[in-house]
């Protein structure tokens, strides 16, 4: 199978040869082809050279544009500092108040700089790649969006004293992200993430209340466009994961700090989840040995339907030997479960 073919036949619930192998790779990919993490996200060349490297090198099932979270922020005309190692740092907000909402309009997809730059380098990736691999594009979702443009927790607060102010702005940025998702579609990616991380900030009920709606509003646009969608909310979403399946996301990514059995439990055997080992503890710090204990019990804990990568970025200075641990290459220690000659 190739790598694309193997992700597709998970997804409608087929056999596969092995199971997909979907690490996200940043700031080391960029280290990895000599570069910053600045240069990576800050000018797509470097960030396919960078994205084509590593999938070669570790023989990953699929190939990622996602960067850092200003993309669409800056085409808001919101202004950073775009630090060497490290993503932007903003200048100021956006929102400070409901009457900044008027300054929420569409976005100049093609003509703003960064948006642009990410389709660029989607439409590099699936040039050299795209006919073996996933691509993946990438988006904010809405309350993440949000929180860039307003200040999480501004953010926070506005969910409990300003929810209208939350909502009006979400019917611009929901919207927005379709069309930005359309547009990467267009360019060759065939997944888009959608990244929403400060919903892992709030409860239940205001999840349910306040951002699953916009959510399933994206996720459903992006299905219209002909995409399939991967749901990453960072941090401990124990209490969200049911709910998040509610969005009908065709996979979604749990992070290391939630227990796998219980988000399988929670979804159901049918839902694909990726996931989860810890990248900080068990990947940067522990050994090959270690990361390689770790990725068998995902497998023991996720269930057939299941793509394994840590629970979020691989970080900076995370040993070589440590990758290999997982990937499926020659000489993995997950040879057994890979299937790896």
């Amino acid at each position: 199978m190739t790598p694309k073919e193997r992700i597709y036949a998970l997804l409608k619930g087929k056999p596969v040869d092995r199971p997909p192998v979907t690490p996200i790779f940043m700031a080391w990919a960029a280290h990895f082809v000599g570069h910053s993490y600045r240069d990576y996200y800050l000018d797509s060349k470097v960030l396919a050279r960078a994205q084509i490297a590593v999938v070669r090198a570790f023989g990953l099932d699929q190939i990622s544009a996602i960067s850092d979270p200003f993309r669409e922020a800056s085409a808001y005309g919101m202004e950073f500092d775009w630090p060497e190692e490290g993503v932007g740092k903003c200048k100021g907000y956006l929102l400070y108040g409901p009457e900044d909402l008027s300054q929420l309009g569409t976005i100049d997809i093609e003509g703003s700089p960064r948006t642009k730059d990410r389709l660029s380098g989607v439409a590099e990736l699936a040039r050299e790649v795209g006919s073996t691999h996933s691509v993946l594009g990438w988006v904010e979702g809405p309350i993440a969006e949000y929180g860039d443009l307003r200040g999480v927790e501004n953010t926070l607060i506005d969910l409990v004293d300003k929810p209208n102010m939350f909502a009006q702005a979400c019917e611009q940025i929901v919207d927005n992200g379709i069309a930005f998702a359309r547009a990467q579609i267009q360019r060759g990616a065939d997944i888009i993430g959608v990244g929403d991380a400060a919903a892992s900030l709030i409860s239940p009920g205001m999840y349910i209340e306040h951002v699953l709606p916009w959510e399933k509003k994206l996720i459903d646009g992006i299905h219209e466009a002909g995409g399939t969608v991967k749901l990453h909310i960072c941090g401990n979403i124990t209490n969200l994961v049911e709910h998040m399946a509610k969005t009908e996301a065709d996979i979604i990514d749990v992070d290391w700090m939630v227990p796998l059995d219980k988000a399988r439990q929670a979804v159901g055997p049918d839902v694909v989840l990726a996931g989860n080992f810890d990248p900080a503890s068990v990947l940067l710090n522990g050994s090959a040995e270690d990361v390689a204990a770790a990725a068998r019990k995902c497998f023991e804990l996720g269930g057939d339907q299941f793509i394994l990568q840590p629970g979020c970025e691989v970080p900076p200075g995370t040993p070589e030997e440590n990758i290999r641990a997982f990937c499926p290459c020659t000489g993995t220690l997950l040879s057994d479960i890979l299937k790896v000659p």
